[in-house]
């Protein structure tokens, strides 16, 4: 599973949470400024300590004392500016992942030693700036917590006297001895309190970041809480409206049958009835008020067919038939990702609507039964035409069924067949399969 991209916690200031983050975003901008005015101040003064050496005539005795070879002194203060606008610059960029993250803890870790052994390991903070980097990152407990202790681990090597030996860095206080004790008391006393400002400064990055997450947090939890209580009144309105929509539906057909099917059957009950008075007495009466019978019978179905025309998909409304086949097919594989095999060479041009309502609907439930029931991956339709009749086969490879039982999608395609005088058969044994033989009417151009 492919890892979160990594995000650094944004500044959203139309809120109270957001303020908060711009705050810890200051905070972090103002740890780097005094990071960099504790480093210069290192390096002048040391410079200047180096430069008297020079100047005093002191430098081989204090060779001697340090037993260490320090860094000339006009070298230095170019090493350790270049050094600090790389750590500046790293600071500033973003990472995406962890192993982005994690490369440039390292090189900023890199940078941090190189500029502490510069200036005789007088200074050490940097490590909480580095620390303050990645906690600027949405990351879980487990890898913000390896972050710290790596991080506290690092500080602590740094502060050990055998590692400024391996080094072979000055230390601080003997590069210093230059001066006179109360000069070098002092000079300490200063960096003392600009480090015990930094990590004052980090404790409350720290405290900020932490509330502004927590801020974060609670806001999240309510906008969640919010849109579940909307998702429940959005699924209740759904609901309302499928009843509604149901209620209206079965409203129009019990008007269309009262006002198509009802009427036609009162006239055709009532001119059988005058019929069967008439037959002894006037036989040509009786014929005439069968042929209006008929004419009433044919009116009604032609009602009726309309009635049922609002019943058909749109694609069959707005397509030709082979292309709302193709449309069904694609828009079923492309919404659950099944894929589906469609061989069909056949034009389609004069079948009926009843028909087209027959064979579009056997293809969409042989799909919907397959995914949904059966669980297929592959599903292939083939349909041709021979003669008068319509041939359909329809396989898929879910995992079938020994003992079907013929639920209402099944029986429903075996009477729409079998109006049509046509033949349905499955078989579940391996995957499943339908195969459907559907006549087609053959009509002449006086009939058309």
């Amino acid at each position: 599973m492919a890892e979160k991209p990594l995000e650094i916690y944004r500044d959203y200031p139309d809120n109270e949470a957001g303020d908060i983050r711009l705050a810890s975003g200051m905070i972090f901008r103002e740890m780097q400024l005094l990071n960099v005015l504790i480093i210069f101040l290192l390096t002048v003064v040391t410079v200047h300590a180096q430069r008297g050496y020079i100047h005093n005539g002191t430098a081989l005795t204090f060779l001697v004392n340090s037993g260490r070879i320090p860094v000339l002194f006009w070298k230095m203060p170019v090493c350790v500016m270049f050094l600090v606008l790389c750590l500046l610059l790293l600071l500033s960029v973003p990472c995406n992942n962890h192993p982005e993250l994690v490369a440039k803890l390292l090189l900023e870790y890199g940078i941090s030693i190189w500029i502490s052994a510069l200036t005789g390991f007088g200074y050490t903070g940097m490590v909480m700036l580095l620390l303050a980097d990645a906690m600027r990152y949405r990351i879980d407990w487990k890898k913000r917590l390896a972050y710290i202790i790596l991080i506290c681990v690092s500080y602590v090597a740094m502060s050990a006297s055998e590692f400024r030996t391996y080094l072979n860095a000055v230390p601080i206080e003997q590069m210093w001895s230059y001066y006179r004790v109360d000069v070098r008391n002092m000079f300490l006393g200063v960096l003392n309190m600009l480090s015990l400002v930094n990590t004052l400064v980090f404790v409350l990055f720290m405290v900020v970041l932490t509330v502004s997450q927590t801020s974060e947090k609670e806001r999240i939890l309510r906008l969640n809480s919010l849109l579940q209580v909307a998702n429940r009144k959005l699924e209740e309105y759904a609901e309302e409206q499928v009843r509604m929509t149901e209620t209206r539906e079965r409203n129009r057909l019990a008007r269309e049958i009262h006002d198509t099917l009802g009427h036609s059957l009162t006239g055709i009950i009532t001119g059988i009835e005058a019929c069967i008075m008439l037959m002894d007495i006037a036989p040509e009466a009786t014929k005439e008020q069968l042929r209006a019978i008929a004419e009433v019978a044919r009116n009604g179905i032609t009602d009726v067919r309309h009635s049922v025309n609002a019943l058909r998909p749109d694609a069959l409304e707005t397509l030709d038939f082979k292309q709302a086949l193709v449309k069904l097919v694609e828009e079923s594989g492309k919404s659950t990702g099944v894929k589906i095999d469609f061989s069909c060479h056949e034009s389609f041009e004069n079948l009926d609507q009843d028909e087209e309502d027959v064979i579009y609907r056997i293809v969409q439930e042989s799909i919907t039964n397959a995914i949904r029931h059966g669980h297929a991956s592959h599903i292939d339709i083939r349909i041709s035409h021979l003669d008068n009749d319509i041939y359909i086969r329809i396989a898929d490879n879910g995992k079938g069924c020994s003992n079907i039982q013929s639920g209402f999608g099944l029986h429903h395609m075996k009477e729409r067949v079998e109006m049509l005088q046509g033949i349905i058969s499955w078989n579940g044994d391996n995957g499943f399969i339908i195969e459907a033989k559907v006549p087609i009417r053959v009509t002449t151009e006086e009939e058309s």
